[in-house]
């Protein structure tokens, strides 16, 4: 097995819908810049709230990914 050597970057991905959502819309966007993507974590979850409902979503993630 190859020793691997990671480098972490924090994010935050936003979206109307849901936390998971959100997640998703993140790891979309960083996979469009950042190459060998291996895991994620969720560090924050927050929303704003508009009516008494949840308006939008936010969530903080730490990305791993390979270096070469």
């Amino acid at each position: 097995m190859e020793d691997h050597i990671y480098k972490i970057v924090e994010i935050v991905g936003t979206s109307e819908t849901s936390s998971d959502d959100a997640v998703r819309n993140a790891l979309k966007k960083a996979s469009q810049t950042i190459q060998n993507l291996r895991w994620f974590k969720v560090i924050d979850s927050r929303g704003s709230i508009k009516d008494g409902d949840v308006q939008h979503w936010q969530v903080t993630i730490k990305l791993g990914f390979t270096m070469k």
